[in-house]
C-alpha cells in the first residue's frame, strides 16, 4: 500500500509539471481554414492617448493641504505665545537672574542697560501703536468716503496689520482692492481705494515716522532691514514682527556692554567715528571734498573757530600720535599737508559766525554739533572791517602763521590763516623751513605785525627758542605769539615756554591765538573783556595789554 501511494504521489507531481509548461507556452495565434492573416499597412503609427485620472480627495485630504502650510507657523506662534506668558509671570524673577549674569558688581551700569531698553521699547511701541492706530482712522474714513463695504472692518484690519513691517500695509490694502473689484461694475472703486493706500502709506512711512521715531529706536537704517531678514529666517512671519524690538535690545545690550561692543557699531545708528577720526581719515584718503561737505555742515550750528578748534585740531592731533609712534612716513605727512591745504581753499568763503541758524541734516555732522559746544568766548570774537584795523595791521599780510617743525605744524598754521582771514585779519601760512638759516633772510617781512609760530608737539624747547631769536633779528617790532596746541598742556608749562623762549604771547588754542590777533588788530586797541585772551588762568589780557603798551 505504501508503494502504491507513493506511485500515486509521483503521477500527481508528473502531471502538475506537464500543465506548468503547457501554461508556460506562448499562444499561437488561432487559424480557422479559409481566415486570412492581416498584415501591417505601410505608413505611420498613431500613438494611443492615454489618460491617467486621479481620485477626487477626500474631505480629510483637502482639510490636510490646506492646513499643512499654517502648521509651522501656527506651532512657532503658539511657542512664542507659551514664552511670553511665563516671562510675564516671572519677569522680577528673570530680571534679577539677568542682573546676576551680568555681574553684581556693577549694579549701575547693568541698571542703567535696562532702564535704556526698557525706555527704548517703550517708545517705539506707544509710537507704533499711535502711527498705526492713527494710519487705521485715515483707512477707515477714507473707504468709506469712496463707499467700500465694512469699512470699519478694513481700517482696524489696517492698524493691526501694520505692525507687521514692509508687507503688513500691503496685505491690508489687499482685500479692500478684491472687495472694490467684486462690488463695482466699473473700475472707480477700485482706482479711489488703490489710490488712498498709494497716497496714505507713503506719507505715514516716509514723513510720519522718521518725524516721531526720530532717534529713539537707535537702529541704523541698514540694520533695521538685516534685523528683518534674520528674525524672519529664524522663526518666520513672528520674527518679522519681533525684528526691531529684539534688535533694539543687542544695540543696548552693546552700548553698555564692552564685550559686546560691535553690536552697537554694527546696527547703532550712532557714528562708528567720532569726528577727528572722520576728518583724519577724509585727510589720509585725499577727500577733502567730503571733509568740506561735512564741515559745511556742521557750520550751520557751530562756528568755524568752534570746528577748528575741536574737530580738525584734534584730527591733527591723531595724526601726531601716528607719527610719534612711526605708524606715518613722510610721504603720507606730506599728503596730508597737501590735502589739508586743499581742504582750506575749499572753506575760503566761508565767514566764521556763531551758526547760520540752521539745522545739520546729516547724521554724523550732527553728531559732531552735539558731541561739540561752542569755543568758550567765541561771541567776543568780532569780525573787523578795513575800517577797524590799528594803522599797522592794514598791510597785504600783517599776520605770519609759520609752522613751528613738522608737517603737521605747517597743516595747522593754514587752519590758523584761514581762521583769521575769516575775521578779517589778512594772513599768510608758512613751512616750518621758513626760519631755517638759509630762508629766514627770504622771508617776507613788509607791514608784518605779528607772528604765530604754531607747535603740535611741545617737546623741542630749545628749536623753538632758537626759532624765536631768529624771527627777534628778522622782526624785531612784530608781535610773537607762540601757540602751544596740544592737548595735555597745562598753565605751569606754558608759562615756562613762555618765559624760556622770550615771547610776547603763549597761547593754548586756536581760540586763545586769534583772540590775541583781533584785539591787536583792533584800532581802539585791547579792551578787558571776557574773550579766551581775558582768562586770567592763561594771562593773555595782561600779556596783550603789555605790548600794546
Amino acid at each position: 500500500s505504501t508503494t502504491a501511494g507513493r506511485g500515486t504521489l509521483e503521477r500527481a507531481s508528473d502531471m502538475l509539471k506537464d500543465l506548468s509548461k503547457e501554461l508556460d507556452k506562448p499562444k499561437a495565434a488561432e487559424k480557422t481554414p479559409g481566415s486570412i492573416v492581416a498584415r501591417p499597412t505601410p505608413g505611420p503609427v498613431v500613438p494611443v492617448p492615454v489618460e491617467v485620472r486621479q481620485p477626487d480627495p477626500s474631505a480629510l485630504e483637502s482639510l490636510r493641504s490646506l492646513l499643512s502650510p499654517l502648521v509651522h507657523p501656527l506651532a512657532t506662534t503658539g511657542v512664542i505665545v507659551i514664552f511670553v506668558i511665563f516671562i510675564l509671570l516671572q519677569r522680577e524673577d528673570l530680571r534679577n537672574r539677568l542682573i546676576r549674569l551680568a555681574g553684581t558688581h556693577d549694579l549701575q551700569r547693568t541698571t542703567a542697560a535696562i532702564d535704556d531698553a526698557a525706555g527704548r521699547l517703550s517708545r517705539l511701541l506707544l509710537t507704533q501703536l499711535a502711527v498705526n492706530s492713527a494710519f487705521g482712522v485715515v483707512i477707515g474714513l477714507g473707504l468709506w468716503a469712496i463707499g467700500i463695504p465694512s469699512p470699519v472692518l478694513w481700517g482696524v484690519l489696517a492698524a493691526v496689520l501694520r505692525f507687521v513691517p514692509y508687507i503688513g500695509a500691503v496685505i491690508s490694502a489687499a482685500f479692500p482692492l478684491i472687495l472694490a473689484v467684486a462690488v463695482d461694475p466699473g473700475w472707480s472703486l477700485l482706482a479711489w481705494t488703490a489710490a488712498l493706500f498709494l497716497i496714505v502709506e507713503p506719507i505715514v512711512g516716509h514723513v510720519i515716522e522718521p518725524m516721531v521715531y526720530g532717534r529713539s529706536t537707535g537702529l541704523s537704517p541698514v540694520a533695521v532691514v538685516v534685523a528683518a531678514t534674520f528674525w524672519t529666517a529664524l522663526w518666520g512671519p513672528i520674527g518679522l514682527v519681533l525684528a526691531t524690538p529684539l534688535t533694539v535690545c543687542l544695540v543696548v545690550l552693546g552700548r553698555h556692554a564692552e564685550k559686546f561692543q560691535f553690536l552697537d557699531v554694527m546696527f547703532g545708528d550712532r557714528p562708528a567715528l567720532s569726528p577727528p577720526e572722520i576728518f583724519y581719515q577724509r585727510m589720509l584718503a585725499d577727500d577733502p571734498a567730503e571733509a568740506a561737505d561735512k564741515a559745511e555742515q556742521y557750520l550751520k550750528e557751530r562756528s568755524l573757530l568752534s570746528y577748528y578748534d575741536q574737530v580738525a585740531l584734534k584730527g591733527l592731533m591723531l595724526a601726531r600720535s601716528d607719527v610719534q609712534r612711526g605708524a606715518l612716513n613722510d610721504a603720507r605727512q606730506t599728503k596730508l599737508r597737501d590735502t589739508v591745504r586743499e581742504f582750506v581753499s575749499d572753506l575760503a568763503d566761508v565767514r566764521d559766525v556763531l551758526g547760520n541758524n540752521e539745522t545739520t541734516t546729516d547724521v554724523e555732522s550732527a553728531s559732531a554739533v552735539e558731541g561739540t559746544e561752542e569755543a568758550r568766548g567765541a561771541e567776543h570774537v568780532v569780525r573787523l572791517e578795513p575800517a577797524d584795523l590799528a594803522s599797522g595791521w592794514s598791510g597785504e599780510h600783517p599776520l605770519l602763521c609759520i609752522a613751528g617743525r613738522s608737517v603737521l605744524d605747517e597743516a595747522a598754521s593754514l587752519m590758523m590763516a584761514h581762521l583769521a582771514t575769516s575775521h578779517g585779519i589778512a594772513a599768510e601760512a608758512k613751512p616750518a623751513d621758513a626760519l631755517s638759516t638759509t630762508n629766514i633772510f627770504r622771508l617776507e617781512t613788509e607791514g608784518v605785525a605779528a607772528v604765530c609760530l604754531i607747535y603740535l608737539d611741545v617737546g623741542a624747547v630749545s628749536h623753538m627758542r632758537y626759532a624765536v631769536r631768529r624771527l627777534r633779528r628778522k622782526l624785531p617790532t612784530a608781535t610773537i605769539i607762540l601757540c602751544c596746541w596740544t592737548e595735555d598742556i597745562d598753565q605751569q608749562t606754558l608759562e615756562q615756554l613762555r618765559s624760556g623762549t622770550k615771547v610776547d604771547l603763549a597761547v593754548a588754542s586756536p581760540g586763545e591765538a586769534l583772540a590775541a590777533c583781533v584785539r591787536l588788530a583792533a584800532a581802539d586797541g585791547p579792551e578787558p573783556s571776557d574773550n579766551f585772551a581775558s582768562d586770567p588762568s592763561r594771562q593773555l589780557e595782561t600779556g596783550v595789554a603789555a605790548v600794546a603798551s
